[in-house]
């Protein structure tokens, strides 16, 4: 019985840790502070949309405006503006030529290298007195989560009349 209060707690403290976390990385002035020490010019709106392109590209609109629980009239043209900037390619989905997909250009990969670096460099001072142990301990537990997560989440649809 102890045991099953342990997890109890345990699952609740760790979803408590996801909420803090999502809430602090979705902070607007998270996405300024990163923003600007990446050097890049960039609108908010358009920096996640870019780097969601970067992580699931090529995806459709449809998809994105899902995934950043948004309106796709608005996902689409700031998907455009991405493409006016050269950060963004769209193309015809090959498995539906009537969807158009957007994918990272080489300039939108350099933008997205420069946000990754900036990223490192602000997580820093909260990592530097981990020991690379605990470090790669919890990325390998968190990618674990996250991808049962995902897995269940397929499975779910899948079974979805």
């Amino acid at each position: 019985m102890a045991s099953k209060h342990r997890r109890q707690v345990a699952l609740r403290r760790l979803h408590e840790s996801l909420v803090d976390l999502v809430s602090f990385t979705n902070l607007p002035r998270r996405d300024e502070e990163l923003i600007a020490e990446a050097g890049i010019e960039l609108d908010q709106a358009l920096f996640r949309l870019l780097v969601g392109i970067h992580r699931y590209g090529p995806i459709s609109v449809g998809e994105l405006a899902d995934r950043m629980d948004r309106d796709h009239t608005t996902v689409s043209r700031q998907v455009a503006k991405l493409a006016e900037l050269g950060l963004v390619e769209r193309r015809a989905s090959p498995a539906d030529k009537r969807v158009k997909e957007a994918m990272i250009t080489a300039a939108g990969l350099r933008v997205t290298d420069a946000l990754d670096a900036a990223r490192q460099r602000l997580s820093a001072p909260v990592l530097e007195q981990w020991s690379d142990r605990d470090l790669l301990e919890l990325e390998r537990l968190m990618r674990r989560f996250a991808d049962d997560l995902l897995s269940m989440s397929a499975v779910a649809k899948e079974t979805d009349p």
